[in-house]
């Protein structure tokens, strides 16, 4: 199937946008009086809606980031096909960690906020909004736009500035893989949905594993 495409003025307008958004949450951080994982789920969601609103209106749809509606049914099964996949290899990796004498969930563990409202938010801005977030502007935007020069600089690329703003504390292995998975995957079905779903999927995997 032919790449999507996204024209280079979509990318600044989407960047532009990203940047004046995570500004203003950096001042209303202080300002507002609400959690910041409440906080950071209405910017997230704020960002959904402002990026999607650019794609509609300047690429004429959501099918030119591999989203259109009437293809989520199918992106979602194949999305779930592939975190089964995944989870299997993932499984079998820790079973040979733990046979080599380390326990595996130190390399899965999210640090969790306390049991009650923290954590109910921290499931669904961490395991819902951000993945939502994060694979339309990274795959639906960056993803895209890059591929127009081959795939695999579209997927270091991508990756790369993926895993750059993750990388707090060190190079984070979690979103190294991740982020060549849903590159991949979303190549290989040009349905964003597919990414979504095993991002979606897979960071609520983390946190439920974090919890034992």
């Amino acid at each position: 199937m032919a790449p999507n495409n996204i024209q280079i003025k979509t990318l600044a307008g989407v960047l532009a946008f990203l940047a004046a958004t995570e500004a203003l949450a950096v001042i209303g951080a202080d300002r507002i009086p609400l959690p910041g994982l409440a906080l950071l789920g209405i910017v997230r969601m704020v960002q959904i809606i402002g990026i999607v609103g650019m794609v509609m209106c300047r690429e004429k749809g959501l099918a030119a980031i591999g989203w259109a509606p009437a293809t989520w049914g199918r992106g979602l099964i194949r999305g779930a096909v592939w975190s089964v996949g995944f989870a299997v290899a993932a499984a079998i990796g820790m079973v040979v960690i733990y046979l080599s004498g380390k326990n595996p969930l130190v390399f899965v563990r999210a640090p969790l906020p306390k049991p009650g409202v923290e954590l109910i938010l921290f499931f669904l801005v961490g395991g819902l909004v951000g993945p939502l977030a994060e694979e339309i502007c990274f795959r639906g935007i960056l993803y895209t736009f890059f591929r127009r020069w081959g795939v695999l600089f579209a997927i270091i690329t991508s990756t790369a500035i993926f895993v750059g703003l993750h990388a707090v504390h060190g190079l984070p292995l979690t979103q190294i893989v991740g982020g060549i998975v849903f590159a991949v995957a979303y190549e290989t079905s040009r349905n964003l949905m597919v990414p979504i779903t095993i991002h979606m999927l897979g960071n609520l995997a983390i946190f439920a594993l974090s919890l034992v």
